[in-house]
């Protein structure tokens, strides 16, 4: 297994330990979590840059950089839904609909690649789509730095709170509206390969 694979796996792994860390009631639970969320998500860049430039892309991971990144990104979002209704005084970060919308267009987007990998046709994200997922991280990481600098000293906190909280739902907005967007637009240009014989 290539350096790339590796790295795309470790990132099944790295869910496993953001997830792990966000419900546990260790102490800097939070800050640990947002720690594996940056890592798994720069595993994303690092794997993706590495095969392109090394020429390393494989059928593993043509099928498996993908998959992880949404198991990636649509783990965070639920739980963040799951830790809402485990601590019922504190305000909600992500809705259960925005959450829907978000793991829906996921599931439709990787069902038409495998339906187009099985017709031997190769369908390669659009701008739109990497400019969704650019802010489908970012987001999450806002939305972790939120929680996570209560854990921070009072500077850091002093510097991060008055913003963050703000601008993390004002990028959750905008996410949930790229997301759709994208899923729609995405679906339609594409139309032929689950309407060729409707």
């Amino acid at each position: 297994m290539n350096l790339p694979n590796k790295l795309t796996v470790s990132r099944f792994a790295l869910t496993v330990l953001f997830l792990w860390a966000l419900f546990s009631p260790i102490p800097f639970n939070d800050t640990l979590a947002l720690i594996f969320f940056c890592v798994a998500s720069f595993t994303d860049y690092l794997d993706g840059s590495i095969s392109r430039r090394h020429g390393l892309v494989t059928n593993f991971g043509i099928l498996m950089d993908p998959l992880a990144d949404k198991v990636l990104v649509c783990s965070a979002f639920i739980a963040f839904v799951e830790s809402t209704h485990l601590n019922p005084g504190a305000p909600v970060k992500v809705a259960a609909w925005m959450v829907i919308i978000i793991v829906a267009r996921e599931l439709a987007i990787t069902g038409m690649r495998l339906l187009a990998a099985s017709k031997n046709i190769v369908i390669a994200a659009d701008n739109l789509g990497k400019l969704k997922t650019v802010f489908q991280i970012v987001t999450i990481i806002a939305l972790l730095v939120t929680d996570a600098a209560n854990e921070w000293s009072p500077w850091l906190q002093n510097l991060f709170q008055p913003w963050v909280a703000r601008f993390a739902q004002i990028a959750l907005w905008v996410t949930v509206a790229l997301t759709a967007v994208s899923g729609l637009i995405y679906l339609w240009r594409n139309r032929a390969v689950y309407l060729s014989d409707a």
